[in-house]
């Protein structure tokens, strides 16, 4: 199962928002920076209103949605790429996911401890990135050094691989992420084989405060994120509170559709947030409905119907 990571500097609102969309209390959420060390696992289901519209023409009480996996790892310092904080720990574990959730930290608390002892999410994303940039600078130095004495023996894939490398390391060197440069089908293939941290699809979750809810655009911060996100990623920015997710968990769902209306908003953040995660990671769904259930089959973006009807069991 594919799964997005959930990363961010401490104290960001990372675990709260993973308690949020898995629903469950998984992760420690407290005030003081590292409360999460070991990543914390949970899968989630993707918000579907066709899936209801389905059973109730096909009379069926069974639904079955799409889901996928969500991972909360431990915040990132400055300095992590060289072993500062949880810097090694962490790196490792964003290696293992498929796609980067990065919350970024847009509301004002003098209860909450910051990092960095005041808000500034553009900063705090530059930390972030620089952190994963330096640790695949490194990561490439290391393997250009190896396939060099492959290359040498004549080894055409190893020298493909060099070359994909000479392109990549002034592409990350300029501050860009690897998935933002231009590659052919062969390279994009090597460079699965390099296991590159920026490598991997990225959004950002803007984390605010509930009075910035129904209006998210006043926030000077959330327009900043959403500016710098559209000029130096080419994705998107989601906007969610945490502290509010964190509460409309423990409600019913008619409770939820009233509190959510009460704060004059449409929809949760969290379900925005999984939906856009569940694109981001390439998946995509279909439906079938019948007397037995209504049910959401993942797929990946591209699939052809033979391969779509593969996944039916």
């Amino acid at each position: 199962m594919l799964c997005a990571g959930i990363v961010g500097l401490p104290n960001v609102g990372k675990s709260t928002l993973f308690n949020a969309v898995t629903e469950s209390r998984k992760a420690l959420a407290a005030n003081y920076r590292f409360c999460t060390i070991e990543p914390n696992q949970g899968i989630v289901t993707v918000p579907d209103d066709r899936l209801d519209v389905l059973a109730k023409i096909s009379g069926t009480q069974k639904i079955i949605p799409s889901t996928f996996e969500f991972v909360d790892i431990a915040g990132l310092v400055k300095g992590a790429s060289q072993g500062e904080g949880l810097g090694n720990q962490f790196l490792g574990h964003i290696r293992e996911v498929d796609a980067i959730v990065q919350v970024v930290r847009c509301f004002e608390n003098s209860d909450i401890e910051h990092v960095m002892d005041d808000i500034d999410p553009i900063r705090d994303i530059d930390v972030i990135n620089t952190e994963l940039l330096l640790a695949d600078l490194e990561s490439l130095e290391k393997r250009r050094n190896r396939q060099q004495k492959v290359a040498k023996g004549g080894d055409k894939k190893a020298q493909a691989e060099l070359d994909l490398i000479d392109r990549l390391e002034p592409h990350l060197s300029s501050g860009k992420f690897a998935v933002t440069m231009e590659v052919t089908p062969e390279e994009k293939a090597l460079m699965k084989q390099l296991f590159l941290l920026t490598a991997k699809p990225v959004l950002f979750a803007c984390n605010v405060a509930e009075d910035d809810l129904a209006k998210p655009d006043a926030n000077p911060w959330v327009a900043k994120v959403k500016q710098y996100v559209e000029n130096h990623h080419d994705t998107s920015a989601v906007v969610v509170s945490a502290e509010i997710e964190s509460e409309l968990v423990t409600l019913e769902p008619e409770e939820r559709a009233s509190y959510l209306e009460h704060l004059g908003v449409e929809q949760s953040g969290a379900g925005t947030l999984i939906k856009e995660a569940y694109h981001l990671l390439g998946l995509r769904t279909y439906l079938t409905t019948g007397e037995k259930e209504t049910r959401a089959w993942t797929i990946r973006a591209g699939d052809k119907a033979p391969v779509a009807a593969g996944v039916l069991r």
